[in-house]
């Protein structure tokens, strides 16, 4: 018997949507993150982008446990002297709600050049409305 390998050219890429609408920001990011590897997929294969195309809307009405809310903080840093950023989960919320799921999905991923090209597969919004009707994702429950 020899091991099966997906080729590029053999995969069949799909559309999916998911709704954050009252839903777990890490249940979202999970679902997220394995639709873009293909690991839902008999022929997954890990060294290939396997994955399908994943739109998030309602990004700003996604939720989360506990005191993070208020006590979760996203740093950055630019590498100059007194370039340290940080701001809280509801000010990135109010700024951009979109990074929040985004970096979710980010840490799931490989970080490497696989990682890099399966994360564009990603497309969030913030309300419900989004341009990709014409793809007819499909859409897919969060566990």
């Amino acid at each position: 018997m020899k091991t099966y390998s997906a080729k590029e050219t053999e995969i069949e890429r799909k559309w999916f949507v998911i709704d954050a609408q009252n839903q777990i920001l890490g249940r979202v990011a999970e679902r997220a993150a394995v639709l873009l590897r293909g690991k839902h997929k008999p022929q997954f294969t890990s060294h290939v982008d396997c994955g399908d195309y994943v739109v998030v809307i309602n990004a700003d009405k996604v939720r989360v446990t506990g005191g993070k809310e208020i006590k979760k903080t996203y740093m950055t840093f630019s590498g100059y002297v007194g370039g340290h950023k940080s701001e809280t989960f509801q000010a990135r919320r109010a700024r951009h709600p979109e990074l929040l799921i985004q970096l979710a999905v980010r840490g799931m991923i490989p970080h490497n050049r696989l990682g890099r090209s399966v994360i564009k597969k990603l497309k969030v919004y913030s309300g419900s409305a989004h341009p990709h009707e014409a793809q007819s994702p499909v859409a897919t429950p969060v566990r």
